[in-house]
């Protein structure tokens, strides 16, 4: 049977919205990010480029380009083999992280496919959820999985939130309806499973472990 090219798959239509939405927004963040420039270098305003409400403004624009840098990895569409480089990738979670408490290390070698740093930027969101008050999150990928480790002296656990993730240690907990701040966990499921990999979670009161692995691995948490 033929397929039906004019049929998207599960999960494409929410790709292009989000592509559609971060292409949308890219130009007008960059025209404010000029703006601020040329005040800062513009003769008629002398001493402006430390004043606090500009500083404010372009500290705001720096943040708003490195959360939609990492939105359009996260809920956007995968370009076939597209790869992404080990620096790139490391500048997209220091992005994520710019003005928030959270401090990431990344031990990762080589370059990754779209589709696994999409699922890297969706285990972050998930983790950022975990941490609201801060803390640490180091980042290590072998050959068959990527390993996210969180620790903090304060999380927020909602293990009914987790299980959408499936695979967690908490398998008997119900389900909730999710908001659309935690969009990520219903994402990073469907990625995990479009990608054929298995998903791992624990989280008590000091931290939170995710762990994304291929089937059949002998990876565990801990």
């Amino acid at each position: 049977m033929t397929k039906d090219t004019t049929q998207l798959m599960p999960g494409e239509l929410a790709q292009l919205l989000g592509s559609r939405l971060c292409h949308d927004l890219v130009s007008p963040l960059g025209a404010i990010g000029n703006g601020v420039e040329l005040l800062e270098m513009s003769p008629g305003f002398p001493g402006i480029a430390n004043s606090p409400e500009l500083r404010l403004i372009a500290e705001s624009v720096a943040a708003a380009r490195n959360r939609l840098q990492a939105f359009r990895i996260a809920f956007g569409q995968s370009q076939g083999s597209q790869r992404v480089s080990r620096a790139e990738l490391a500048k997209l979670l220091s992005g994520m992280a710019a003005q928030t408490r959270l401090t990431v290390q990344l031990d990762a070698e080589g370059d990754f496919s779209r589709a696994e740093v999409r699922m890297v930027m969706l285990a972050m969101m998930c983790l950022e959820t975990a941490l609201p008050w801060g803390g640490s999150i180091t980042i290590v990928h072998t050959t068959n999985s990527w390993r996210f480790v969180a620790e903090a002296s304060r999380t927020k656990q909602d293990r009914n939130l987790w299980h959408w993730l499936g695979g967690g240690c908490n398998k008997d907990a119900s389900t909730r309806t999710i908001a659309p701040s935690e969009v990520q966990f219903v994402l990073l499921a469907e990625a995990v499973e479009q990608e054929q990999r298995v998903i791992l979670w624990d989280v008590d009161d000091s931290g939170a472990e995710l762990l994304i692995k291929h089937a059949g691995g002998n990876e565990t948490l801990g």
